[in-house]
């Protein structure tokens, strides 16, 4: 996600606080002067920098946190208090109709990811055990239909369209009529964007709103584009009275301002953020969790949901069990390999494990080619050599690097890799043991 600049300078200036032990109001200062350098750096709102820094300074320089032992963790969490204040407290669960369907309009600019993000919440919804149903009424932008259409597909969810001859107001109100007959309890409207804001579309959108009375009208805006996607939320805002928001972007190249001053400036709340590309890459927002990946704190949370959500409980018992019993093959690490892609790249998941300095990340290169090399090199073997790699003599590594396009270097690095791992597993193992009866000792407590 983004905010790494962000995290790296605001970890920076709480070293210099700690290093210090008691603080003076000077070294508070000087402190509030970085975190907002670092704010406006990350292209938040200046009201926003300004109303947040005089807030946490107020605070920080309070008798409580100059007469503590520990003052610049005090400091810190004001300051993390104040982030999830300024994004909202809480999450902002979607607005659910007492009589379905729940009626959802989709509106921003072109380009801004809208189509998608709608196919990814239908998506998001059916895990839930909803029924959504796609409502496509951008008539103008080239293949939008067809795009909606393709995505339906995908995600075996029904598209509702009516052609680009038909009004959106109309195609909206047939849409909402179908789902009411088809028992669909979510109607997600994805309507036209522009390139820029303009009287014609805002009319349009007014139009719909006025004739279907969305239960949630929610504003998708690109974070790659910072301050601008403050500042159209804030048009949008006034001309339809949105109910939320949805950040799409927020996994690219950019600084995070957009997520920190949304809430703020529009007073309305964030949703939902596009972390990637998958039609799975959609995160309910929680300010709460944001904050603390901002302040480099990690994001367990978030990581035991992707952790759920990608592995099979089973298979998670099946493998302590023969962990337990060393009988974990090669074929178990190839499953396990494949579970761990599911929750998304390497490096996105180190980030969420606290105490992990993502700064130091940021320099770091994980390979996902070499993990496509080490699958590739499991499944060339056959099912004998996979449970017992002992057999693999000099001839079996020639096939099976020739099948997976490796080299003998790197199969025989992957046996002894293998191998180091299982050594390790069976002392864990031991270790799990022996504490269970009450004879763990740690070597290094004497």
């Amino acid at each position: 996600m983004a905010f790494e600049g962000l995290t790296s300078k605001l970890q920076q200036t709480f070293k210099k606080l700690k290093n210090k032990g008691k603080l003076t109001e000077k070294d508070v200062k000087d402190a509030m002067r970085e975190v907002k350098l670092a704010l406006l750096e990350a292209d938040v709102n200046y009201k926003v920098v300004k109303d947040f820094i005089s807030s946490v300074s107020e605070r920080a320089v309070g008798q409580e946190v100059m007469e503590s032992l520990t003052p610049a963790q005090h400091v810190i969490k004001i300051v993390n208090d104040e982030l999830i204040n300024l994004m909202g407290k809480n999450e902002s669960k979607l607005i659910i109709s007492p009589i379905p369907p729940t009626v959802i309009m989709f509106v921003g600019l072109q380009g801004a990811g809208k189509t998608t993000m709608a196919g990814k919440l239908a998506l998001n919804l059916k895990k839930q055990g909803r029924k959504p149903m796609l409502v496509a009424a951008d008539i103008y932008r080239p293949a939008a239909i067809k795009q909606l259409q393709v995505l339906g597909s995908q995600i075996d969810a029904p598209v509702f369209s009516l052609g680009d001859k038909v009004s959106p107001v109309d195609i909206a109100k047939a849409g909402i009529e179908n789902a009411k007959r088809n028992g669909y309890d979510y109607v997600i409207i994805d309507t036209a964007g522009r390139l820029h804001i303009d009287e014609e579309l805002m009319n349009e959108l007014i139009d719909i709103k006025n004739a279907v009375s969305p239960n949630e009208i929610l504003l998708v805006v690109d974070a790659m584009t910072g301050q601008d996607a403050v500042n159209v939320a804030e048009q949008f805002n006034n001309a339809l009275d949105i109910t939320g928001v949805i950040l799409t972007k927020l996994d690219g190249d950019t600084r995070g301002g957009a997520a920190i001053s949304v809430k703020a400036v529009t007073g309305k709340p964030i949703k939902f953020v596009g972390v990637g590309e998958k039609l799975t890459d959609i995160e309910v927002f929680y300010p709460d969790r944001i904050a603390s990946r901002i302040l480099g704190m990690g994001d367990i949370l978030s990581l035991i949901e992707k952790a759920q959500e990608a592995i099979d409980e089973k298979k998670a018992m099946d493998l302590q069990n023969k962990l337990m019993h060393q009988q974990f093959t090669l074929e178990d690490f190839l499953e396990q390999m494949q579970q761990m892609k599911k929750m998304g790249p390497l490096k996105d998941i180190l980030k969420m494990i606290p105490g992990v300095d993502s700064s130091k990340l940021e320099n770091l290169e994980i390979d996902e080619k070499e993990l496509a090399h080490t699958e590739a090199i499991i499944k060339s073997m056959t099912k004998q050599e996979r449970q017992n790699p002992s057999i693999i003599n000099a001839s079996r590594k020639k096939r099976i690097a020739a099948g997976s396009g490796t080299s003998i270097q790197e199969v025989n690095k992957l046996l002894s890799g293998f191998e180091q791992s299982k050594k390790m597993m069976k002392q864990f193992a031991d270790m799990q043991k022996n504490a269970k009866k009450g004879k763990f000792k740690f070597p290094f407590f004497k």
